[in-house]
């Protein structure tokens, strides 16, 4: 099982949002997703997703709190435990990433961005809950939601 780190980092009212379209081969081609990426050798996740934030998008992460793990059953990529944060910076410039656009989109309009259906089961979670969730998503091949278990 992969791991990584994902990141929705918030600036008045905004959330940071990555436009994945520049790799050749990426499960999430087309999508719009927060930052994070893999764990590298002897990381903790928040130091992967502090040098994520660093390498995609030139910022520092300011508040950084573990908001949830979120299991993927991915059958057409293999499965993936994810540490699912927030965060705010202080940033305002931000510059050409490699893995396709960065633009900060208001909080309210994220749900209108071709996303993972997946996102859209925990994004909300994220707006109403102040704990730490566990969320596993099982996925079809082809990449259909076909369902998910939410732990209290």
């Amino acid at each position: 099982m992969r791991l990584t780190t994902l990141c929705y980092v918030e600036k008045d009212g905004c959330w940071l949002m990555l436009h994945r379209t520049k790799k050749a081969v990426d499960e999430n081609a087309g999508k719009w997703i927060g930052i994070g990426g893999h764990l590298e050798e002897n990381e903790s996740p928040e130091e992967c997703v502090r040098r994520e934030a660093r390498e995609e998008a030139g910022i520092e992460l300011k508040e950084l709190r573990l908001r949830g793990v979120l299991t993927f059953i991915l059958p057409d990529w293999g499965n993936e435990l994810t540490f699912l944060y927030t965060a705010r910076t202080d940033a305002d410039v931000l510059p050409a990433c490699p893995e396709g656009t960065l633009r900060w989109v208001p909080a309210e309009e994220v749900d209108r961005l071709p996303l993972w259906e997946g996102d859209r089961v925990f994004l909300p979670l994220l707006r109403t809950r102040g704990d730490c969730f566990s969320l596993k998503l099982v996925y079809a091949p082809g990449g259909k939601l076909e369902s998910y278990i939410l732990e209290e």
